[in-house]
């Protein structure tokens, strides 16, 4: 039996979506679960792929596939009229960002607007409170919520950087302003390691989201990584999936929820 093979949906239920062509602008792992998920839902869906992704999986499991630029991700994934220009091109109706690249960039949830893509995520309101880890943090303290001490210095300010570091004191934690995925995090135990490290955090993160801007937390440790997920939709809906304990993770990304 092939195992790429869709579960038989009908089609009533297919129609009943919003839309039936989806572009997923991303790569990897997360783009064939998207792919499996369109399969199951009886939805059209259309891959894109960098030079360096030109024999990836989900670029072969895609009802469609597109040529976006060359490896560098700054060319290719995170090239926002690049990835409009195709989707346009192949007829797409909406778009999934998966994970990372351009999941919480609301400049690129509002260029889909602007083209007459449904954007399958948060509204750029909800990216620009929540998606920019310092503005998540300026939102959580504005609701009482306690946050770990840190702070946001400009992006070349190294000396700034190191002052700040003595105030909280060691360990720290630098992590890319518009991170996620456990890109462009550090954990700096020593003095010495700080600026080494802050290089390659925003180098890290200027790669993988186009975007070097570090901020710095003081590092909780030892400590267990607990979450509460939420899902809402655009009619006010909001369910909480309960508690995840995600503490067993490899270069700062989960193994196991």
């Amino acid at each position: 039996m092939n195992s790429f093979a869709p579960t038989p949906v009908t089609s009533s239920v297919a129609s009943s979506w919003p839309f039936q062509k989806v572009l997923i602008a991303n790569r990897g792992e997360i783009a064939v679960r998207i792919i499996r998920a369109c399969r199951d839902l009886g939805l059209t869906s259309i891959a894109v792929y960098s030079d360096a992704d030109r024999s990836a999986l989900h670029v072969r499991m895609a009802d469609e596939a597109y040529h976006i630029g060359p490896s560098q991700a700054s060319q290719s994934y995170l090239h926002i009229p690049k990835i409009i220009e195709v989707a346009k091109y192949a007829g797409a109706e909406a778009i999934h960002p998966g994970y990372g690249f351009l999941s919480e960039n609301a400049d690129f949830v509002d260029a889909c607007t602007a083209a007459g893509l449904i954007f399958v995520g948060p509204s750029a309101e909800a990216q620009r409170a929540m998606g920019e880890k310092t503005a998540a943090r300026r939102t959580a303290q504005a609701a009482g919520v306690p946050i770990v001490p840190g702070a946001m210095t400009d992006e070349g300010d190294d000396t700034a950087f190191a002052q700040t570091a003595e105030q909280l004191g060691y360990p720290v934690l630098l992590k890319a302003a518009a991170g996620g995925g456990g890109k462009g995090i550090r954990f700096v135990r020593d003095p010495k390691d700080l600026l080494s490290s802050l290089r390659t955090a925003r180098s890290e993160a200027r790669s993988a989201f186009g975007d070097g801007r570090v901020y710095m937390e003081k590092a909780v440790s030892p400590a267990r990584h607990i979450e509460v997920q939420f899902i809402a939709d655009t009619h006010g809906n909001v369910v909480h999936l309960g508690e995840r304990e995600c503490s067993i993770q490899r270069r700062h990304q989960k193994l196991i929820e």
